[in-house]
């Protein structure tokens, strides 16, 4: 379902019965859409979370981390300004539109009281944040800057007017006129019962008009009866519902009857979205954090197949090495028969049984230089055969290495792209940009730990310098080291010389769940003593050799691996 009017309405009542009156203490804007709000109220410390992201548009409370960057952007300095320490009075919805009002009361600089409304607009991609003078309604600024030359109807800058969206003529489904609805509805009856809802009353989605339908049975005169008591249910009874078919999920404020699927019923509405976009709002903040990475990623492969291909055909003709050799022996041994001028020669080749040699020429040359041309290319394809077989092997490590950056990133949570962009500055992969300011040092991430079942600490690196410092200098040497075999992947420590089997089992689970083979059956999982690996002199970040291991299958489980993660 969609963020839709009513489910809009059902979030305000929420909010505004947990934050009414509370204090903003801190705001942040972690990612380019997003603001989150910190605030004090009823004795609690609690997250809002505002996002006018094109595809995740919202306003909820949130327990989910997030990373914040080192600098502010300025949408988030001037939030600080104009927000910090300031009260929140109320908060309004626009009629059943997709539009509130969060209204603050604070001071200025000189102490007096000012009055500004932080107005959220959830409107798919034209999703926005404004902060605004409630007296003038002045735009003190947006989180998103649209101008007259792309917006004829209104300007989105700091200092314009505020103008609400285009105002669509239709009725409140918490407040109209019951005796005129059956009226309304005659006169659509060209359409669908669904569809008429949808034109009659504002901030309808389509999957809340289809439950509107259902409950009707599909009759129009039974409507207003039935809205009544669905507007009443999403006011007073609320019970946040996440029916999944099949693929599909649907969050809904109350269950709907209209819905088959299994059903998730959470305490608050706010729970209920974090479970529903936790994986789908992150994949897509790492696709925007890593975009550049991940072209930069591509390029760097697709110019190290290109290169492999190139030695490979090199390669190939160092193979006729010897042929040059003997062309170039057999015309010396019979250079008293050609002559200069001659395109090509046929002569017995006293290696093979005197058979026939047709012998091709440079009629430029005399059959002496001719003979030494084949010696030239003799010697030089000779000693291109180490450099070349050198540079197959470094230009696959480079392959590997960077197959397993394009995993890490594909599986990478919006805390751990920086740390992967790091590595990749270390590595020489991208400049590092140079700056007149000293910049504060950035603190590499931990490995993440779970805690399997008895008990026992797990520990998962999630990129390749959090390995090789988890592998050759966290873990004991008795520890239990756990990869995908030949399959990029994280580095796993059981922290214990000798795990049970069920604890091995949920080790090697995580680390098929965090591979590049996420999304297969039977994974291949090598496990070994952290003392039989090995990490060779020179080796990219990430790779290590090891003996002596043992192999066991599994699929990877992602219900097992977040309840691990989640009880340690």
């Amino acid at each position: 379902m969609s963020f839709d009017g009513i489910f809009t309405h059902a979030m305000v009542n929420e909010l505004a019965t947990l934050l009414n009156n509370g204090r903003v203490s801190k705001i942040h804007q972690p990612y380019q859409n997003e603001i989150v709000i910190v605030m004090r109220a009823n004795g609690k410390n609690h997250r809002l979370l505002l996002s006018a992201h094109p595809s995740y548009a919202r306003i909820q409370l949130t327990e989910i981390p997030y990373e914040n960057p080192s600098t502010p952007p300025n949408f988030c300095m001037v939030m600080r300004k104009q927000l910090e320490g300031a009260i929140l009075e109320d908060i309004q919805q626009t009629g059943n539109d997709r539009i509130v009002h969060f209204l603050f009361k604070s001071r200025d600089e000189l102490g007096d009281v000012q009055n500004v409304i932080l107005i959220v607009e959830l409107m798919g991609r034209h999703s926005n944040i404004f902060l605004v003078e409630q007296d003038s309604l002045r735009i003190l600024d947006a989180i998103k800057h649209v101008p007259t030359s792309q917006n004829s109807y209104r300007s989105i800058m700091p200092g314009a007017q505020y103008i609400v969206p285009p105002h669509q003529n239709k009725w409140n489904p918490f407040d109209f006129p019951k005796n005129k609805l059956f009226e309304a509805m005659i006169d659509l009856t060209d359409k669908s019962l669904q569809k008429r809802i949808q034109t009659v009353f504002q901030g309808i989605g389509s999957d809340t008009a289809k439950e509107l339908q259902f409950q009707a049975d599909n009759q129009s005169e039974r409507l207003a009866e039935v809205m009544v008591a669905f507007t009443d249910q999403v006011s007073l009874r609320v019970r946040p519902t996440l029916t999944k078919t099949g693929k599909k999920e649907l969050f809904t404020p109350v269950p709907y009857q209209s819905l088959d699927g299994e059903l998730t019923h959470y305490n608050t509405l706010s729970q209920l979205l974090d479970a529903f976009y936790i994986n789908k709002a992150e994949k897509d903040r790492v696709k925007q954090q890593a975009a550049s990475l991940i072209h930069l990623i591509q390029t760097e492969q697709q110019r190290n197949k290109k290169k492999l291909k190139k030695l490979q055909r090199t390669l190939e003709e160092t193979e006729q090495a010897d042929d040059y050799r003997i062309q170039g022996e057999i015309l010396t041994a019979y250079l008293h028969e050609v002559q200069k001028g001659q395109h090509a020669v046929t002569l017995p080749n006293f290696y093979d049984d005197n058979k026939s040699l047709s012998i091709t020429l440079d009629p430029r040359k005399t059959p002496s230089q001719n003979a030494q041309s084949f010696f030239s290319k003799y010697q030089k394809l000779k000693n291109a055969v180490a450099y070349v077989n050198e540079q197959i092997a470094i230009t696959k490590d480079e392959l590997t290495y960077l197959d397993s950056v394009s995993t890490q990133l594909s599986l990478a949570k919006p805390k751990d792209v920086e740390d992967i962009k790091e590595e990749l500055i270390q590595e020489g992969y991208i400049k590092k940009k140079k700056t007149t300011k000293k910049s504060k040092k950035r603190k590499t991430a931990s490995p993440d730990r779970y805690t399997a079942s008895d008990g026992t600490s797990i520990l998962v690196g999630k990129n390749n310098i959090q390995n090789d410092q988890l592998t050759m200098k966290t873990a004991r040497k008795s520890d239990i080291w756990l990869h995908t075999k030949n399959i990029p992947g994280s580095h796993v420590i059981i922290e214990s010389p000798d795990p049970s089997d069920e604890t091995l089992l949920e080790a090697a689970n995580i680390a098929a769940y965090y591979s590049k083979s996420r999304l297969s059956a039977q994974v291949p999982v090598d496990y070994v003593e952290v003392k039989k690996v090995k990490k060779p002199n020179g080796a990219k970040p990430g790779f290590v050799i090891y003996e002596g291991q043992q192999t066991v299958y599994v699929t990877p489980d992602q219900a097992l691996v977040e309840r691990l993660k989640h009880s340690d």
